[in-house]
């Protein structure tokens, strides 16, 4: 059983728990990811680690309740525990096991929207602890969905806000900042580390492209199963077929085929869907979600 230490609502069906991991605590990095599972009629939930405590032993997960497992997560409190919690899963971001002195001539931007913002927090904090000042942008619909704000605004070096309604701080979509940073600002970025809702993203590398800027986009959103077996994560990246959960979840933004993945992450909600695409797909089929008879 994983303890749950805290558990916060950050924000409308928003929620953030500290929970008791220590093996995970101890050699978890930024852009790796865990499955918690409620209990033993639960779902397996991937959720990015949004933060971790050595010396505590504790992470921190954020989630959205967008179906019933974690709408009944939401319920739980300070005291409760998880039946399982298993990771860290999938790749640290690029930048932890590249040199230090190359990451440091280097000049990133990150771009966080709605809860994307939890998997960007552990990355720009990774960044002041080394000596790197970072801009960052954090976007939502609305003020009341803006989380983390506070945290990100003690490790970033600037901090820039966005509303989609102009509800605080500036009114627009985050590329239209990223865009005024450099035409009208004069910014100049190496790097653009982009996470959020699939649609933020394929517009933000649509611009970051157009801007000459490399960018680096996290596919957690299209995470069901979170260990390569159903298959739901299967995406293009390039001319390869990467599955985001063993493969990611971090990949180059400019190669990701956007428009696929998200029609594919529809189609895999239905049972007609994912028929549908075992006869698409063929012999390069996952399958191992069990619904589809991939598997068998």
């Amino acid at each position: 059983m994983y303890k749950i230490v805290k558990s916060e609502k950050l924000a409308d069906k928003i929620y953030l728990m500290d929970v008791k991991a220590p093996r995970i605590a101890k050699t978890c990095q930024p852009g790796e990811f865990v499955i918690v599972k409620m209990d033993d009629r639960g779902e397996r939930i991937p959720l990015t680690i949004c933060d971790y405590n050595r010396e505590k032993e504790t992470i921190t997960i954020v989630f959205q309740t967008v179906g019933s497992s974690t709408e009944r997560m939401g319920f739980l409190k300070t005291g409760d525990s998880f039946l399982d919690v298993v990771g860290p899963l999938g790749n640290a971001s690029e930048f932890v096991s590249e040199d230090l002195e190359e990451v440091k001539k280097k000049k990133f931007l990150f771009v966080a929207g709605g809860v994307g913002t939890a998997p960007v927090y552990p990355q720009v904090k990774w960044m002041r602890e080394h000596g790197i000042s970072v801009d960052v942008i954090i976007g939502s619909k609305t003020k009341d969905l803006l989380i983390l704000e506070d945290a990100m605004r003690e490790q970033a070096g600037n901090l820039y806000v966005t509303t989609d309604d102009g509800s605080y701080e500036r009114k627009g979509m985050v590329t239209e900042v990223i865009r005024d940073l450099v035409e009208n600002q004069g910014k100049q970025y190496d790097v653009c580390v982009a996470i959020g809702p699939m649609i933020m993203m394929k517009f933000t590398c649509l611009l970051t492209k157009e801007l000459h800027i490399p960018t680096v986009v996290s596919l957690n959103p299209v995470m069901v199963d979170g260990t390569g077996m159903c298959g739901a994560c299967r995406i293009t990246v390039g001319d390869e077929v990467k599955f985001a959960c063993v493969d990611g979840p971090e990949f180059d933004g400019h190669k990701v085929n956007f428009d696929e993945a998200m029609k594919r992450q529809m189609m895999y909600k239905s049972e007609e869907g994912r028929a549908k695409l075992k006869v698409v797909e063929g012999d390069t089929h996952h399958g191992g979600c069990g619904l589809c008879g991939g598997d068998e």
